[in-house]
Formats: structure tokens, C-alpha cells, sequence
């Protein structure tokens, strides 16, 4: 599975840092890139609803856009 997911709200690389960290905490999420230029980040791994990937980036303050 991979998943890519549009954010809302990252200004500096400590976003990224916080989003990056908040995704890779999640069991069965094996590899996550953020791209702070373009407001996204890409998810890699298996069997991982939309509703906790969301939630663990609104956990951190950030807005989710959406998740293709």
C-alpha cells in the first residue's frame, strides 16, 4: 500500500519532523517521505486505515486535505 497524503499547516522543517515522526509511529506504516515544498507526505506499508492516518497528523496540529 501506498498512500499519499496532502497537509495543510507545515511551515518549517520541524513540521515535517513532527509529521514524519507521528506516521512512523504508526504499526504497519513501514516508510514515510514529507515534502514540505509540496504539502505532502507519501506512506508505504500494509493495512493502515485513511481515519488513523489522519488522526495521527491532526494530533500534531496539522489540517489533512486528503488521502489518495
Amino acid at each position: 500500500m501506498s498512500k499519499v497524503i496532502k497537509i495543510e499547516g507545515m511551515s518549517c522543517e520541524k513540521c515535517v519532523a513532527h509529521v514524519k515522526e507521528a506516521l512512523e509511529d504508526i504499526a504497519g506504516i513501514e516508510n514515510v517521505t514529507v515534502d514540505l515544498k509540496e504539502g505532502k507526505a507519501v506512506v508505504e506499508g500494509s493495512n493502515v486505515s485513511d481515519e488513523v492516518i489522519k488522526e495521527a497528523i491532526e494530533d500534531e496540529g496539522y489540517d489533512v486535505i486528503s488521502i489518495m
